[in-house]
């Protein structure tokens, strides 16, 4: 079977999507109280924007899928 919806996934990754989007929203006062400022608010806004796909990805149980493609290369099995 290669796709299974899970609730687990789906509210993991509500939280995950939640904390992508509290960094895009504030991601200037992220850089200027953890970064170097000015020069890496397009870093900050740019990672919360991945963490926001990722969450995504995870809310939608869409992030077995490589995992299963890594694990079956690499050990011939899967999970």
């Amino acid at each position: 079977m290669l796709y299974q919806f899970s609730f687990g996934s789906l509210f993991f990754g509500i939280l995950v999507l939640i904390a992508g989007g509290i960094v895009v929203v504030f991601h200037q006062k992220l850089a200027d109280n953890l970064g170097s400022g000015v020069s890496s608010y397009d870093r900050f806004k740019f990672w919360g924007l991945v963490t926001c796909g990722a969450g995504f990805a995870i809310m939608l149980s869409l992030h077995t899928i490589p995992l299963n493609w890594l694990l079956n290369s690499l050990f011939g099995g899967g999970l």
